[in-house]
């Protein structure tokens, strides 16, 4: 029995390693595509800075242990910018537990790129594409939200095209909680933000959502403990539990009939908001087809949403091409 057990435990093992190996490839082949779907548009760069060293060091080779992390980013820059000139950078946070910024998303970076912004898309701990270590280093709520301000910083700091008055941030589903909380970690480093389905509180969403999911939040490599066990630790990476911290403009979306980010965390963070005198404005969309991917998508009603995201940002980004 001993044996069988251990048998399992290995073809297990050799599963996961497989399942990464394949998303390395297909990171790999979807990073060629946006070089083919952006042509014309965009000059593509993918670009390595240092993050935060990881909490959980144990995930580190011994000769690695506490070192800065290794973050990749997409950078896209108008093809027809001046580079004598001074262009507003917009940080785009990808969703998901663990996932990555691939094509799917190519329709939003043009529609940024058209009005002139420099966009840069991190690709913070846990994303996949990266092997199995990265991803384990996943720290959701906290140290993600830390190399998506280091991926800000570095645009900074390195393209000399950037105005650094001029930054916005926005991001869907958990890259709008990413978003939430670097607004409120760093107020003074964005002029306004965009929050769209945001995960708002894992406390209540541990409450509604499955075993499998609970267990990525659980899992020894991070957070180590369930929100029944640590409901403190889960409040501390929720965005609806900093609501006084709110300072910049912002726009948040939501829809009713969200069947991944319910309807009643983003109501609790803008309770929170009011409760906490925040000036903000948002929409509650009432059962608009796509559910959580409502505004993502090509339909009209999808590209309408979007305009209002797009007019938004420009009244203070001051973009050089912006939507009529």
């Amino acid at each position: 029995m001993d044996e069988i057990i251990k048998q399992i435990q290995e073809l297990k093992k050799q599963q996961s390693g497989l399942s990464h190996a394949f998303a390395v490839l297909a990171k790999a082949i979807d990073d060629v595509h946006w070089y083919n779907v952006m042509a014309g548009v965009a000059v593509v760069d993918k670009v390595l800075f240092p993050g935060p060293p990881p909490k959980n060091t144990f995930a580190q080779s011994p000769q690695d242990k506490g070192n800065p992390l290794k973050i990749h980013a997409y950078t896209f820059i108008p093809v027809d910018a001046d580079p004598g000139k001074k262009y507003p950078l917009l940080v785009l946070v990808h969703g998901g537990v663990h996932s990555n910024f691939n094509t799917e998303s190519a329709h939003i970076v043009k529609e940024l790129v058209s009005q002139g912004y420099i966009v840069v898309a991190p690709e913070y701990r846990g994303s996949t594409g990266y092997g199995e270590q990265f991803y384990k280093f996943i720290d959701y709520g906290g140290l993600e939200v830390e190399d998506v301000y280091c991926a800000r910083n570095f645009m900074v700091e390195n393209e000399e095209m950037v105005d650094p008055e001029r930054i916005g941030i926005l991001g869907w589903s958990h890259g709008g909680l990413i978003t939430l909380m670097n607004i409120f970690n760093y107020p003074d480093a964005y002029k306004c933000a965009y929050a769209g389905v945001p995960v708002s509180d894992l406390v209540a969403r541990m409450g509604y959502k499955g075993e499998a999911y609970q267990e990525l939040f659980s899992a020894p490599y991070h957070i180590g403990k369930t929100a029944a066990e640590d409901p403190w630790e889960y409040r501390r990476r929720s965005p609806a539990w900093h609501a006084e911290k709110l300072q910049t403009p912002l726009l948040i979306h939501t829809n009713t009939n969200d069947e991944d980010v319910n309807v009643l965390e983003v109501e609790h963070l803008i309770k929170a908001l009011k409760a906490a005198g925040k000036d903000f404005e948002y929409k509650i969309y009432q059962n608009e087809p796509g559910g959580h991917i409502f505004n993502r998508m090509d339909n009209r009603l999808a590209r309408e949403s979007r305009r209002e995201i797009w007019a938004f940002l420009a009244r203070y980004l001051n973009p050089p091409k912006p939507l009529a």
